[in-house]
């Protein structure tokens, strides 16, 4: 992944450079934006970066199973929110990211780290979901934006 983002950073580096750091603002942006849509339609969809599905729920022990929606419905479905997935720009670089609060859950599945449940509950090794990536599909994407945003001065 390091290597398509070099080879992005690289590419974009010389037409970028040509921009004045208010347009370059503007485009950073636009670039944030599709970004993070993109990775809101891919964690929506429940997948990794690679295309794989995410690992499932574990299935809880029959005394404490829960019946209703709520572990029957996709996981994620508020952590990719707006307000939860920010876009952060300078004129140097774009980040897409979780904060506050959620950004230690997501951390958490993202690495495939261990937390405890509830304040005083037992500690679980979550299975490791990429919520956050760059696929090939995000590379073409902030090609397009780039050479669109450049077309249209």
């Amino acid at each position: 992944m390091s290597e398509d983002l070099q080879r992005l950073e690289a590419w974009a580096a010389p037409l970028l450079q040509r921009l004045q750091p208010a347009e370059r603002s503007r485009l950073a942006r636009k670039v944030g934006m599709g970004l993070r849509r993109a990775q809101q339609k891919r964690i929506a969809a429940q997948q990794n970066p690679d295309g794989s599905p995410y690992a499932p729920r574990r299935t809880p022990t029959p005394r404490r199973a829960k019946a209703g929606r709520i572990k029957r419905g996709a996981m994620f479905a508020k952590i990719r929110q707006a307000r939860h997935l920010r876009v952060r720009t300078s004129p140097q670089e774009v980040t897409v990211g979780f904060t506050g609060r959620v950004s230690r859950i997501a951390r958490i599945h993202q690495e495939g780290r261990s937390d405890t449940v509830g304040s005083n509950g037992l500690r679980v090794t979550y299975q490791r979901r990429l919520l956050l990536g760059f696929t090939q599909a995000d590379e073409q994407l902030v090609r397009d934006l780039i050479l669109d945003h450049l077309a249209g001065q």
